[in-house]
């Protein structure tokens, strides 16, 4: 038993099944272990390794800067702090707004809902949030995500979060067969939502605006829709593109696909912020926001917010995805990543749906009966031929990652094109090989 086997506490396991080999390195979209083998990385490992592994941009930033200053509190300026603030605003059209640091992107959740309820003087305001969602696992994020493995360890109500269903086309929760009435019918529902409540006891609603690793993507008419419902009711809309930005939905920041209908008051952001080379998370507020914020107490704070080794960290990879075109190059492999797993279903019947592809995105739902949709199991299990496909792609040093009864394509995007395509004719061979009965 490896000493990490036997020391750490490792997330999202049965500690006594954990049993992974020790990685020492990577470079590009591939990592490499202890014993010299390399894996092609197609889920970014969370979603997160959007730049690759290593990158030597981002390496060298964090040199320099280790050398220059490695901390300063919020309390004191700090130069990269300023510099990712300043960038972040004008990539996402927020100017007149402002950026508060976290530590990842469950802080940054949360703190965007208290940024919302403060602005809003709604203190103890309800936010709206939806099944089949994932937005952190501190007690609050617990609250606030729909998400099947901790619905039992926080209280919805007791953090005043009301909950609605999911944007799930393939499984509508309102029986329709068309994507874009599930869409009105879910925006429609968190209208619905707010205005079941006391006027002017809800502050905010809190979404993902398209990738999550729940594995739904929203109908394209989901959130322009939703927008406008918020709008109208004057509660503020915090998009969670925490997963979804930076490039991994083909735009630096999902909800731009809408251009201003689909602008949010606040943003959350992490995993992609930095490439995950450093921990950091980041709440934008829009000008609006920030004015109501402007002179009164900030009643926060984290001893690392804006932690300068991790903001410089920041502006090099936001540096790294202009210079390599890296967002555009997302959103048109994204594309044919989408018709090669469309054409992967048309050959394997155990894919359900295939869906996303907006950019270096894509789930694939594996199902018992494709007639029926019928899973294997009950969410979030994964059923064991998935588990099998998954170790048979490893021992051919590809790393695919999985949710339930889910296979997430997410790759890093300096992916090269005959990597992706490699990976996709691995699994298209493994389908047709695992006995999914």
């Amino acid at each position: 038993m490896s000493s990490e086997r036997r020391d750490v506490l490792h997330s999202w396991c049965v500690q006594a099944d954990w049993n992974a080999p020790t990685i020492v390195g990577g470079s590009g979209a591939r990592f490499f272990d202890d014993t010299g083998r390399a894996y092609l990385d197609m889920s970014s490992l969370a979603e997160c390794m959007n730049l690759g592994h290593q990158h030597p941009a981002l390496v060298r930033a964090i040199q320099a800067q280790a050398e220059r200053l490695c901390f300063v509190t919020a309390s004191w300026g700090a130069e990269p702090r300023a510099a990712l603030a300043r960038r972040l605003l004008e990539l996402s059209g927020f100017e007149g707004g402002r950026v508060y640091f976290s530590l990842g992107g469950a802080d940054a959740n949360e703190h965007a809902v208290k940024f919302a309820r403060q602005a809003s003087g709604r203190l103890r305001g309800l936010v709206v949030a939806r099944d089949r969602s994932y937005h952190g696992a501190s007690y609050a994020t617990m609250a606030l995500s729909g998400d099947a493995r901790t619905q039992r360890q926080a209280d919805p109500a007791a953090f005043g979060v009301v909950r609605v269903p999911p944007p799930y086309a393939y499984r509508c929760p309102w029986g329709t067969t068309r994507e874009s009435d599930c869409g009105e019918r879910a925006a429609q529902a968190v209208a619905e939502a707010i205005d079941a409540e006391p006027a002017g006891s809800v502050a905010a609603v809190l979404m993902e605006a398209n990738a999550g690793t729940n594995g739904i993507v929203a109908p394209a008419n989901f959130w322009p829709r939703l927008r406008e419902q918020t709008r109208a009711r004057d509660v503020y809309l915090i998009a969670d593109e925490v997963m979804s930005g930076f490039g991994r939905c083909g735009e630096w920041f999902a909800w731009q696909r809408h251009g201003e209908a689909g602008r949010p008051d606040l943003m959350t952001l992490a995993k992609g912020l930095t490439g995950a080379h450093l921990p950091l998370g980041a709440v934008v507020v829009s000008a609006e926001v920030a004015s109501r914020l402007e002179h009164e107490m900030l009643y926060t704070g984290l001893t690392y917010c804006g932690h300068p080794l991790a903001c410089a960290t920041g502006v090099a990879a936001l540096q790294a995805y202009e210079d390599e075109d890296l967002i555009r190059r997302s959103r048109s492999l994204g594309a044919s990543l989408l018709q090669s797993l469309q054409a992967l279903a048309l050959r394997h019947a155990a894919i359900g749906d295939v869906r996303g592809g907006d950019g270096l995105f894509a789930v694939i739902e594996i199902v018992r009966d494709r007639a029926t949709k019928a899973p294997h199991g009950t969410w979030p299990e994964t059923p064991a031929p998935l588990r099998r496909l998954v170790v048979r792609a490893m021992e051919e040093g590809v790393s695919f990652a999985t949710r339930g009864n889910l296979i997430i394509i997410a790759p890093p995007l300096v992916i090269a094109e005959r990597d992706l395509a490699d990976a996709v004719a691995l699994l298209d061979r493994l389908l047709g090989e695992i006995d999914w009965s």
